[in-house]
């Protein structure tokens, strides 16, 4: 472990019965990081969080924090969650009702036994960092939903954790306040250098917050990088498919050159793609296109599919073109509202990704 990493997990495994959600899961988050656990439900994402809390007893593996074991499986060392030192923020905010602002920002200290000036001094900067402070006397229900959501982090920040564990902080807000509090919570992780592992099912969530993205799938990390790698350059198709909004095509492999392939995908059409899997020639396979790479084109030309216009929607900065070839359904976006009828889909070979 290098002095840059502060979290180190190796080797996790967590069974429900003989139900395994965490299969052998090692991760590494380093100082000043945000690492997002993504995936689909049940994939063993909030179970990998809440086991780094203390809050799950997995069977075999350890954690470590600068350091220090407070988890291992081997050397029977299980520290309690509320010992681990961990700022914890959960998807409900977990907000004492009949205390105030203050008094739930000021409990962790309580426990702690810090003394009254210092409790007073420390909440009343947690709460200005969060914009917060006029609001102290107030109680949670006295608070909007993203209020409510601030409060959480200040209580989980007050004490300077060295690692703040965020479950789904955002979910129960409504579209347009995720968006203003996702770019708020990475600006206020960017200026706090905050070290912090978030767990979400929401990929814009996880690119726009995240130095590094853990993708998980059925207990293990199917890949890890960048957002920018994850979007760009997928390993598997379950990753290609679950990053980004894609058109998806099943066929069969009629050629193969150097690292291009060619799918029949019916009525006559082929499609040509990158190999990003071991694929031959009579195999299926699946094409993915993501659907800002898809575009309507004036004519035939090279890789452009004959398809049925379905109708066009407004989405305020695009239009999104439903269409349909044969039994498949696919969408692209432009510009401009396009009226239903006879069209031509350009799909560039290079966009489209084979597994």
């Amino acid at each position: 472990m290098t002095n840059k990493t502060i979290l180190s997990v190796d080797n996790l495994a967590l069974s429900y019965g003989s139900n395994p959600i965490l299969k052998g899961v090692s991760m590494q988050l380093r100082r000043g990081e945000v690492v997002s656990l993504l995936g689909p439900s049940g994939s063993g994402k909030t179970t990998l969080l809440r086991a780094v809390a203390g809050l799950e007893q997995p069977h075999t593996g350890s954690v470590t924090i600068a350091g220090r074991a407070i988890y291992d499986a081997a050397a029977n060392i299980d520290i309690p969650a509320e010992k681990r030192e961990l700022g914890l923020v959960f998807q409900s905010y977990a907000l004492w009702p009949h205390k105030t602002v203050f008094e739930n920002v000021a409990y962790p200290l309580m426990l702690r036994k810090v003394a009254q000036n210092e409790i007073v001094q420390r909440v009343h900067a947690a709460l200005k960092n969060l914009g917060l402070d006029h609001l102290a006397e107030r109680y949670p229900h006295q608070l909007s939903g993203g209020q409510q959501q601030r409060v959480s982090i200040a209580r989980a920040l007050v004490y300077n954790p060295p690692i703040i564990l965020l479950d789904e902080p955002l979910s129960n807000l409504d579209a347009k306040m995720r968006e203003e509090a996702r770019a708020w919570l990475r600006n206020l992780i960017v200026e706090m250098q905050l070290s912090a592992l978030v767990v979400t099912h929401d990929q814009s969530e996880a690119m726009a917050m995240s130095d590094r993205i853990l993708l998980l799938n059925g207990g293990v990390i199917e890949q890890q990088g960048t957002p920018q790698e994850m979007y760009s350059q997928p390993q598997t198709h379950f990753v290609a498919d679950f990053m980004g909004s894609n058109n998806v095509i099943k066929g069969r492999v009629t050629a193969i050159r150097n690292e291009m392939a060619c799918l029949d995908i019916g009525a006559g059409q082929l499609l040509w793609g990158q190999r990003r899997s071991e694929m031959a020639v009579g195999q299926e396979a699946t094409a993915v296109i993501r659907v800002e790479q898809a575009r309507l084109s004036e004519g035939p030309g090279e890789q452009c599919l004959e398809i049925d216009l379905v109708t066009s929607m407004f989405l305020g900065d695009r239009f999104e073109y439903v269409l349909h070839a044969g039994d498949k359904l696919l969408r692209a976006w432009g510009q401009e509202h396009r009226t239903a009828g006879k069209c031509w889909l350009a799909l560039p070979p290079e966009a489209v990704w084979l597994f």
